[in-house]
């Protein structure tokens, strides 16, 4: 997809690579990981993500609360203000945005409808072919 704006609005952030990548991929412990990798997004999105699928969810809200904030500051890190297209064909986008699916789907099993909302909509925003959900393996 591309992000052509016709009233001139930023380009896509692209976050640089996530070191908290390369061991999950390897099948390090999720918890491990984010423990050596705070800063990354894909560590707490893996971790919100198993949590909300054994139901822990109140766990998986705050490991995504987490991601989506250090997902934030690593967004601001490569330029984005706030507003803007954040591709899911990028790679190292995904972290952030899986938290933010996370963080939708785990605001609404604790009640909080409202930020569920906003969630989903920023997610939206952010790319329209973004998953809405996490994964449920």
């Amino acid at each position: 997809m591309t992000f052509d704006n016709l009233l001139g609005g930023p380009p896509p952030t692209l976050l640089a690579d996530d070191p908290a990548a390369e061991p999950l991929a390897n099948h390090g412990n999720p918890e491990s990981v984010a423990m050596s990798h705070p800063a990354s997004p894909l560590a707490w999105a893996t971790l919100a993500e198993a949590a909300l699928a054994e139901g822990r969810d109140l766990q998986g809200y705050a490991y995504a609360r987490v991601g989506y904030h250090r997902g934030l500051d690593a967004l601001r890190k490569s330029g984005w203000k706030g507003h803007g297209p954040v591709p899911w064909s990028h790679e190292p986008n995904r972290g952030f945005l899986r938290c933010l699916a996370a963080l939708a789907d785990a605001s609404e099993r604790i009640g909080d409808h409202e930020e569920a909302q906003r969630c989903r909509g920023f997610l939206a925003d952010c790319d329209p072919e973004a998953p809405l959900h996490p994964p449920t393996s």
